[in-house]
Parts: structure tokens; sequence; C-alpha cells
């Protein structure tokens, strides 16, 4: 009980530190006039987020690098007595940076590169972020060991060959990764959807006693939370590929530590699997019927958008559905 009540108070903890340097950073972004190019196909409304601040994927990024290895800090250096634990949590906190990294450039070429406007060539985004992936893979089966699966109901690990995981986990990685990159479109949806997501892996981990990946998760929502401070309708700020990368390749690895991604990630994660899932579709179908559409645009939310939602009614909404299936999400963990 007492873990817990630490646990939850890093999200509060995190939540007033992040919003502290919120304001010298969004004076810092403007200075440099790092400002969102809207593309021209995008619903016509979005025309007034031209110029917002981006990648304050930063402003949530940093703090909880900052204090999860604080936090850790003994445990990391192997000064403490359980250093093999606290160790793991360098995993996601890695995970973090180097996609957020890759984000960042992918940011700053679509605001001062040659291609301003569209960022890195996808083909060259999409080759790093499966480097970083297998990378991420390799860690976890090798170096942390982690759980290979669970699955609802059943009580023992679900295992398989390692030549099968490594290239699965690398592949859940890099489409949760673009998955909360498509959900990054309206004011404080991939914020809010992402903090459900990591509050509910936040909990799981500490179900299952694994306290340092629960301690990261809770810091990741207190930050989060911090950010949709700046991020809410009209957002002052947006998370760009800085943010949304980084949170969606954290938040799979984090589903890989714990053992629950098969079932329970899509489930938790439902409205980025949604966005992701409407753009393959739209491909295949214009590929298919040589150039008609199956939605009016996507990702998802945008075919809301023109069908006449407004866009804090499909914030509030997906949120809604997201919230519930997380709440699924973590009753399918303890069944």
């Amino acid at each position: 009980m007492r873990e817990s009540a630490f646990t939850f108070s890093l999200a509060a903890f995190s939540f007033v530190m992040t919003v502290i340097w919120g304001e010298p950073l969004l004076r810092v972004l403007r200075h440099f006039k790092v400002g969102k190019i809207i593309r021209v196909e995008e619903p016509g409304q979005h025309g007034i987020k031209m110029g917002t601040p981006t990648m304050g994927g930063v402003l949530f990024i940093l703090p909880v690098l900052l204090f999860s290895g604080l936090l850790n800090a003994a445990n990391i250096l192997g000064i403490a007595q359980d250093s093999g634990a606290g160790r793991s949590v360098l995993v996601p906190m890695v995970v973090l940076i180097l996609f957020g990294i890759l984000g960042a450039v992918d940011d700053w070429q679509g605001i001062r590169g040659p291609r301003k406007g569209e960022g890195m060539p996808a083909r060259t985004k999409f080759f790093y972020q499966w480097v970083l992936a297998i990378g991420t893979a390799l860690v976890l089966k090798f170096v942390l060991d982690s759980p290979m699966m669970y699955l609802p109901g059943v009580r023992f690990e679900i295992e398989f060959p390692w030549y099968v995981y490594v290239p699965l986990a690398a592949f859940v990685i890099v489409a949760f990764s673009n998955a909360v990159n498509f959900t990054d479109g309206l004011d404080g949806l991939a914020g809010m959807i992402s903090a459900t997501a990591f509050l509910t892996y936040g909990l799981i981990a500490l179900y299952q006693d694994q306290v340092f990946v629960s301690r990261f998760c809770f810091l990741v929502v207190g930050s989060l939370f911090a950010f949709l401070w700046f991020n809410a309708h009209p957002a002052q700020l947006f998370m760009g590929d800085a943010g949304s990368l980084a949170l969606g390749a954290t938040l799979a690895t984090v589903a890989f530590m714990t053992g629950h991604w098969a079932v329970v990630l899509p489930v938790i994660a439902i409205i980025p699997v949604a966005e992701i899932v409407s753009v393959v579709i739209q491909i295949l179908y214009f590929k298919a019927t040589k150039g008609k559409r199956f939605f009016k645009m996507t990702p998802i939310h945008l075919h809301f958008e023109l069908l006449g939602w407004s866009e804090t009614q499909i914030v509030q909404r997906f949120w809604l559905i997201g919230l519930v299936a997380a709440m699924l999400g973590f009753g399918l963990t303890i069944v």
C-alpha cells in the first residue's frame, strides 16, 4: 500500500514540475519560430493552427528522463541491492530518448529542411524506426529476459523461439510508434490517449510487482498531463513527432516488459490501433479500386471531422472509448 501511494504521488510531482517549465519552453520555441506547418490537404479549419509551436514532446520527455534517472540512480549505478530490476528502467528511458531524437529530426526537417512541410522522407524514417525497434527487441529478449507473452485467463507464460519474438516485437514497436503519430492530429487527442494507456500499464506493472516500470509509467502520466495543460483546445503547443514517435514506441516497450502485449495492448490502445488501421484500409482500398476512398480522409479522426463532428467532440468521444477500453484491458490482465 505504501509503495502504491508513493508511485501514484510521482504523477502529481511530475505534473507540477513539468508545468513549471512549460511557459519558458514556449517562449524559446516561439523565439526560434519552431512552428507547425499545416498540410494543404488537411481540413480547412486546421489552417488556424499554422505557426503553433511544435516539438512539444521535449516538454514531457526531459522531465521523465530526469526524474526517472534521479529516482533510480542508486539502482542504475548498482549501489542498491535490487540493481538488476532497477536497471531495467533504462530500456524505456533509452527508447524514449532515441525515438524522441528521431522525431525531433523529422520535425526540424519539416520546419527548416529542404522538405519544408513534409519532414523526413517516409522510407528513411521507417528504416531508422526498424533499426531502433530491432535493437530494443534484442535487449528485451537477451538482456532483460522479459516474459514472452501472457494471455488473459492463462496462468503461465507462453514461450516461442527468439527468432519469432524479436521480429514480432520490433514490428509491434514500429507499428505503435506510427499509430500514436497518426493519432496526434487534434488538440489533446494523442496526449489524453497516451496518458490513459501509460496509466493502465503503470497499474498492470504495479499489480505484477514491477515497481520500477510502474514508477516510470506514472512519471510519464504526470508529465503528459502537464503537456495537456498547454495542448488543450485551442492548443498553445503541439507534441510533434518528437513526442508521438517516442510515446508509441515506449508504450509498446513497456507492454513487452510486462508480457501483456498480444491481446491487451491493442485493447488498451484501441484508438491508436484504429487510427493506423484506417490508414492501411484507405491505402489498400485506394489501390484496389484505382482511386476511390473508403474514408473521407485518414487517419480516422479526420473522417469524423469531415462528417461534421467538432474537434472537441472527437477528442472527448475518442478518449471515452479509450478509457473504457483501458479498463477492459486491465481487467483482462487479472482474470
